[in-house]
């Protein structure tokens, strides 16, 4: 179903297998924590890391607990940054899967997001810019590598600022309440995005536990992979759960495989661009995928049980002749969603930390126009001690009347088919239609059946087909498929997605004949 997924995968690893040959003959002292204190004296981690930087590439470092009693790391300040090349590696949990932790409660007294301060005086916890009181920092190096570690109780727990080639595998993140549990950002120390600083990290199969943010890649982050997560959270130790995963200004970013549920938004696109978002699963979440930006792709997801699958947010116009526009926008809002499975959405829902969909009506499979807390209409906390000025805030055009400056429908306003016959004869479903939408172009219509006459999202998906648009502006659908004999059809809805990747909400459903 996704093309290309393991292809880009592989691209994603090459850099670290090319280090990994470099240096295979290189042989590397072993440093061997086992010490829970923080005092600097040999076989604690503030040791290990303080002789590692003195010879970065020199050292491995191997953490596990002695006489069966589990590690457990209180830092009393923070940590040195960690500088590559290096392995950190919990060895207990290469043999029993067990964690060390890292317990950033020696020093951040309080598991609260006001104990947690922004970069602007004032502000605080998950949902504004910072890079305060981190576990674990990367910054400004490269290949690392961490393994079988469980980090909380800090502001953030891992932080990869202007670093590369890095992978967290294998981790617990947990508790971390005023940024993310990992952030990947290029911020420049003044907020500002910094490219080809952030890229070609790895974030895989780590578990995401009661973090303000699961993740973060902004600012500049590209080219990252993050996959085979599993992110959670509850309302009980969670004051602010707002994205498991927040992509501001990140590009080309692949999200593959991963575990979304509980949260305001599962992914949250804020004008980052060229993402790929695949093969996921999102349940629970006020919005599963929230987009804004161009060029990114939510294909082939399984999405159930949340208010609205996918919400296309508006945005403003980009700068002429090539700057940006408000927000740092560089193009049109033109997305592709393709494939997914929409089951069950349309939950009363509303849980909006810096996102979601809690303005009345909005809610469903695609919806377009969810407002976003940059918007006048959204309904939600929009962070610590940022302003609620609606004054200033943005209008959308088709919630504030048409409005100087106000932002249009995302997706190019594409409108959804029209199936107007749906016949079965034995096993050839034949589905009939129309489209209107760009002239002398060419659209793709994807198709999926609903097993139950009162469902109206996308339960299987059927296929899809290429419709010509004519010089008026009008295609006819004539769309014939096999089907499984077994399949349950009550009725067929439909997408449309211009040449350039622009694709409409689920048509009405046609019930079949």
């Amino acid at each position: 179903m996704i093309k290309n997924k393991i292809t880009c995968a592989i691209a994603l690893l090459l850099p670290l297998a090319s280090y990994a040959a470099d240096n295979a003959t290189q042989v590397q002292e072993v440093l061997q924590v086992t010490s829970p204190v923080d005092d600097g004296s040999n076989g604690t981690l503030r040791w290990a890391l303080e002789k590692n930087n003195q010879n970065p590439g020199h050292y491995r470092i191997e953490l596990h607990a002695t006489n069966n009693q589990p590690l457990i790391i209180k830092p009393i300040k923070p940590l040195p940054e960690i500088k590559g090349p290096v392995e950190i590696i919990n060895s207990d949990f290469l043999r029993n899967g067990s964690y060390v932790a890292i317990d950033g409660s020696g020093y951040i007294k309080e598991v609260d997001p006001r104990s947690c301060p922004g970069a602007v005086s004032g502000q605080y916890g998950a949902n504004v810019r910072t890079t305060t009181m981190p576990g674990l920092v990367l910054r400004d190096t490269h290949d690392v590598t961490l393994r079988g570690v469980e980090v909380r109780n800090f502001c953030i727990g891992i932080l990869i600022n202007r670093a590369k080639n890095n992978v967290i595998e294998d981790n617990r993140i947990v508790g971390n309440h005023g940024g993310a549990g990992i952030m990947m950002t290029g911020d420049d120390g003044k907020g500002n995005s910094t490219a080809t600083t952030t890229e070609r990290n790895k974030i895989i199969r780590n578990t995401f536990i009661n973090n303000g943010d699961a993740m973060e890649a902004t600012r500049g982050a590209s080219f990252n992979l993050i996959a085979d997560n599993f992110v959670t959270t509850d309302s009980i130790h969670n004051q602010e759960p707002s994205q498991g995963l927040e992509m501001l200004w990140g590009n080309s970013n692949q999200v593959i495989h991963n575990h979304f549920e509980n949260y305001s938004d599962g992914v949250q696109l804020n004008w980052g661009n060229r993402n790929y978002i695949a093969d996921n699963t999102f349940t629970n979440l006020s919005s599963a995928v929230t987009l804004s930006g161009t060029g990114n792709v939510v294909a082939g997801n399984i999405m159930s049980g949340n208010r609205v699958a996918v919400s296309v947010r508006p945005q403003g116009e980009p700068g002429k002749n090539g700057s940006f526009g408000i927000n740092r926008i560089s193009g049109p809002a033109v997305n592709r969603i393709t494939e997914n499975i929409m089951v069950g959405n349309g939950k009363e829902i509303k849980r909006c930390f810096a996102g979601g969909s809690c303005l009345p009506g909005y809610a469903g499979a695609i919806v377009f126009n969810v407002p976003g807390l940059e918007h006048a209409a959204f309904i939600g906390n929009r962070g610590g001690g940022i302003s609620n000025d609606t004054s200033k805030l943005e209008k959308i055009c088709a919630i504030d009347g048409n409005v100087a400056g106000c932002e249009p429908t995302p997706n190019k306003d594409q409108h959804a088919p029209a199936i107007t016959r749906v016949v079965r004869n034995q096993n050839t479903l034949t589905v009939d239609g129309n489209v209107k939408g760009e002239a002398n172009t060419e659209y793709r219509i994807e198709f999926f059946s609903n097993s139950k006459t009162a469902m109206d999202e996308a339960e299987h998906f059927l296929g899809y087909e290429m419709v010509a648009i004519n010089a008026q502006g009008n295609g006819t659908i004539h769309y014939q498929t096999r089907v499984n004999a077994d399949l349950q059809v009550a009725n067929v809805t439909s997408t449309a997605t211009t040449n350039d990747g622009a694709t409409s909400p689920l048509s009405k459903p046609a019930p079949m004949q």
